[in-house]
């Protein structure tokens, strides 16, 4: 088992909490919390020890888990691999990208390894459908969600859309080739509903938006190649494959066909790919331990999360304030 450690113990923090001393692959050390008076008040309601000194927990750890404020997680983050350990840190990765890749050398020259908690790549209805993706050249999606005060530190797109962008980039094996995008301040000093376009080198399109101030949650996205749509709703865990096949000489009487402008015959079938049901905090922090026991690179790796990173601030670069 793998000694573990968190930094932070807000409300996510304690989820990796509890979800570390459940999991067979962590023993959980304890946890750091900047704030004395709460951390002291969580490890008598919870049970978790507190180290007021986070020095003293990393030499306890194999894995530091870095769950606090953004703006927080390269201190920590530093830290932990400096002294040799493996980081597992929420997104986004850090404050900032030339943040990003001073981790990223760091841990290169520490020989460790480092997770970025970009939760969605292990949603099962996207890991149903993940290797059915071949090559899309447009894509949308759609990530609602109510207002919550907890993440408005940050602007949406790194609150948010940063989802979306890193699960695009996991498929699209091309570079991006240009960002355009547009971004509302409603409630919060940074804005609170943002569309982005982003074009790659290949051709693909896709149109993002997020927005944090919706009347109802959603977030869905639909993927659209060469004879196939691929959708998935990430918050009902569902997905959806349509494709389309040259239709056969003499199709059934139930057969859905069409007929294109030049007379070319193409049957519609449906797919429903079969989703499990899972934990998907847990699964990634516990991907995240078999890639330290495999000596193997990560699901999202560190240079994954600064790239989603460095793209979601391309967004916010080029927002054009409405």
């Amino acid at each position: 088992m793998l000694k573990a450690g968190v930094f932070g113990a807000g409300h996510l923090g304690k989820i990796h909490l509890k979800l570390l001393e459940q999991s067979t692959y962590f023993e959980l050390i304890g946890f750091y919390d900047a704030d004395r008076e709460a951390a002291l008040a969580i490890e008598l309601r919870l049970g978790y020890t507190y180290f007021e000194d986070p020095d003293e927990l990393i030499a306890l750890c194999d894995v530091i888990d870095i769950v606090t404020p953004t703006i927080y997680h390269f201190e920590g983050a530093k830290a932990a691999l400096s002294a040799g350990k493996h980081v597992f840190i929420e997104k986004p990765i850090t404050h900032t990208y030339q943040e990003a890749e001073a981790l990223i050398a760091l841990a290169h020259k520490k020989g460790v390894l480092g997770q970025v908690g970009h939760v969605e790549r292990f949603n099962p209805a996207f890991t149903a459908i993940k290797d059915l993706i071949d090559q899309p050249m447009f894509i949308e999606t759609h990530r609602l969600a109510e207002f919550n005060p907890r993440g408005t530190d940050v602007p949406v797109v790194l609150d948010l859309m940063i989802h979306d962008i890193d699960a695009i980039l996991s498929v699209v094996n091309s570079p991006v080739k240009s960002v355009s995008a547009s971004g509302v301040s409603v409630i919060s000093e940074t804005p609170d509903i943002a569309n982005a376009r982003i074009e790659f080198d290949n051709g693909c399109v896709a149109n993002l938006t997020a927005s944090r101030i919706s009347m109802k949650k959603m977030r869905k996205v639909r993927f659209f190649q060469k004879d196939a749509y691929i959708s998935v709703n990430y918050l009902d865990k569902t997905c959806e494959v349509v494709k389309m096949k040259d239709a056969p000489k003499n199709p059934d009487d139930f057969a859905m066909v069409l007929t294109n402008a030049e007379g070319v015959k193409k049957q519609i079938y449906f797919d429903n790919p079969t989703v499990g049901d899972n934990n998907a905090i847990l699964d990634e922090l516990e991907s995240f331990a078999q890639s330290i026991h495999n000596n193997s690179t990560p699901v999202v790796s560190l240079s994954d999360g600064a790239e989603a990173l460095r793209v979601a601030l391309l967004v916010i670069e080029n927002f054009k304030h409405l």
